[in-house]
């Protein structure tokens, strides 16, 4: 169970220290705040704490490059209006100081060796499994944070998330809410359906249409945002060949390998647990029974398995298999290496209760040849110094990028060779360029507009990448000729879809007063009966289900609810809910998981109002 946690907050670190750009924009919609910043000009006030200028500036940006992101090719510069955007990156700066704010007045606090500790253990900053200078300050450069700055940073999220987590967990649910979810959510509907499928090809849309169409949507029709990049890509890989190792030094590793070999032990052991019915004194009274009982000549195995309290190993008569040390408990272990052959154990004491250890056998190391472990060897001598070398030469490389006008001197200096792509937009492209991180660099301010060198990019563990944008295609208006036979597609499904609707809308105000019968063809198409439909039942699309859950109860049995929907293929269904039927009772752990989902959801409305009443209460100056 510990090691479960350390493991859970190992994995937490390393998300929070390496997605915290995302994690920031999840939480407050902007990230990147603690950068060195001019407060001549104010952006606005937070209980007498400025936000500057600089700092909505840089907020701006990184949403703008989160909608890049999150819409990839869908994304139209174009369309993005600034104003908006920023009054957004704003709300998200003044909530993140309310937040902040709020958490210094509940005393939340980290001190600095937490945080020393956090830094210190997060697998992202080691080499070989311990912690390099060298690599934090290459992987928090590349985030665009100074040392200081990344901690300020992380100190405060870390702040966020205490206020967080405080508020949020201290919700709570209760029995009815669970039981009326329950009720909900395994209701079933019986209803009858119609489909019409739209005939965009049967809609003639005229030149004049579409004319007008490209006009008013001008904008919608450019040509894409490009960028061709010089790039210079450093591999770990290529320094294996470079880093040699002497015959002496594979024989020590030898050695030292076939020492770390050990005898391997067969126990089999009969346990009986200390727990919050049985008191240690009871359970020692116990196997102390068992072991009189084993001296009188009873069988181990047959009293394991009457008696042995480990499920994994009772109905096999304890037995545990070979394993070698470090394996058990250190109070197991040290009885087990004790036994010889055959022998039994007093009564042993650990974590989970008493054992009572038996050595069914031993074995001896396979001890495996030189021959056989060369290649293991070299791999593993290598290793280190590989990456010693590859974190030297990215250092390098982000030195040189940073101080070169173009990329043909580091490339020099590394013995790297300069590369150029193929044209890519916004949504990125094929090979180094699918890489989100390349894309955000390419279209930079600083790269795509100032001409720079971007900082050193690793886009995984063995690669690392630095480029600069040879040439910029700017979007152009695409002509109409090129555009008119998607513009007339998008019509023709529009108006398809529209007569559909007015053809459902006049079909459903018929079925409502009688004067056209439920129960008969409409148009030739035959109502489609089901029964006892769940909310994700399979076969039927899913924005049908929606809608159908959606109509309320029929006040009769003869008195069907109607109503319609538009797929995203634009056909339209015409639905008839006949009846609405609870649902089977819920099961206790079903009632636990809605528990939790309900706690969650209360949770995060708590969060939220608490927000509000931060900014409600707040003293708030916008410029």
């Amino acid at each position: 169970m510990l090691q479960n946690i350390r493991d859970n907050s190992q994995g937490w670190i390393a998300k929070t220290i390496i997605g915290l750009i995302v994690m920031l924009m999840a939480l407050t919609g902007f990230e990147a705040i603690f950068q060195a910043a001019t407060h001549s000009q104010d952006a606005a006030k937070v209980n007498g704490e400025t936000i500057s200028q600089s700092e909505l500036s840089q907020a701006a940006e990184m949403q703008r490059r989160q909608l890049m992101q999150q819409l990839g090719k869908d994304f139209d510069p174009a369309l993005l209006d600034e104003k908006m955007l920023r009054e957004a990156a704003l709300k998200g700066l003044i909530d993140r100081k309310l937040l902040l704010q709020g958490a210094a007045d509940a005393k939340f606090a980290f001190s600095e060796a937490a945080l020393d500790q956090v830094i210190l253990q997060t697998p992202e900053f080691q080499v070989d499994g311990k912690f390099s200078a060298d690599r934090f300050d290459q992987v928090i450069r590349q985030m665009g944070y100074s040392r200081m700055q990344f901690r300020a940073m992380l100190a405060e999220e870390m702040l966020i998330g205490q206020l967080r987590t405080g508020i949020a967990g201290s919700s709570f649910v209760t029995d009815q809410q669970v039981d009326a979810f329950a009720r909900l959510e395994k209701q079933t509907r019986d209803f009858a359906s119609l489909t019409f499928k739209a005939n965009p090809a049967a809609i003639k849309i005229s030149d004049e249409e579409i004319k007008a169409h490209y006009d008013q949507h001008a904008k919608e029709f450019m040509s894409p945002d490009q960028v061709v990049i010089d790039y210079v890509e450093l591999k770990k890989s290529a320094f294996f060949d470079q880093v040699k190792v002497s015959d002496d030094e594979l024989k020590a590793q030898y050695e030292k390998e076939i020492a770390n070999l050990a005898e391997q032990r067969h126990a089999a052991h009969i346990l009986i647990e200390v727990n919050d019915k049985v008191s240690d004194a009871q359970a020692k009274a116990r196997i102390e029974e068992i072991q009189q009982r084993l001296a009188k000549g009873e069988d181990f195995a047959a009293l394991a398995k009457e008696f042995s309290q480990d499920p994994g190993s009772a109905s096999s008569g304890g037995d545990l298999g070979f394993a070698g040390p470090g394996v058990y408990d250190p109070a197991f272990e040290t009885a087990l290496y004790k036994l010889d052959k055959g022998q039994v154990s007093v009564p042993v004491r650990t974590e989970y209760g008493y054992h009572l250890i038996k050595l069914l056998g031993v074995e001896a190391p396979e001890v495996p040849s030189f021959a056989s472990l060369k290649d293991k060897l070299i791999r593993d001598l290598k290793t280190p110094l590989v990456e010693q070398r590859y974190v030297d030469a990215s250092k390098q490389l982000q030195d040189a990028a940073y101080e070169a006008s173009d990329l043909a001197q580091p490339a020099q200096d590394l013995n790297l060779k300069v590369q150029t792509s193929a044209p890519f937009g916004r949504e990125g492209g094929d090979g180094i360029t699918a890489n989100r991180q390349v894309v955000q660099a390419a279209f930079s301010e600083e790269v795509l507009e100032e001409g720079a060198n971007s900082t050193a990019i690793e886009l995984d563990p063995e690669t690392t990448v630095v480029l600069r944008v040879k040439e910029h295609r700017k979007p152009e208006q695409l002509p109409l000729e090129a555009v008119a036979g998607n513009i007339a597609d998008h019509l023709a499904k529009e108006k398809a879809t529209a007569e559909l609707k007015a053809k459902a809308d006049k079909l459903i105000a018929g079925l409502r007063d009688g004067s056209i019968a439920g129960a008969e063809a409409y148009e030739g198409q035959v109502w489609k009966q089901a029964e006892a439909v769940t909310r994700a039942q399979d076969g039927i699309d899913p924005a049908e289900l929606q809608a159908l859950f959606r109509l309320p109860k029929p006040q009769a049995k003869d008195k069907p609810v109607y109503g319609s929907v538009v797929l995203a293929d634009g056909s339209l269904v015409v639905l008839q809910l006949k009846g609405v039927n609870d649902g089977a009772a819920a099961t206790d752990e079903e009632k636990q998981q809605i528990r939790r989902y309900l706690a969650s959801r209360a949770g995060q409305q708590d969060f939220a109002a608490y927000r509000k009443q931060l900014e409600g209460s707040a003293d708030i100056t916008r410029y």
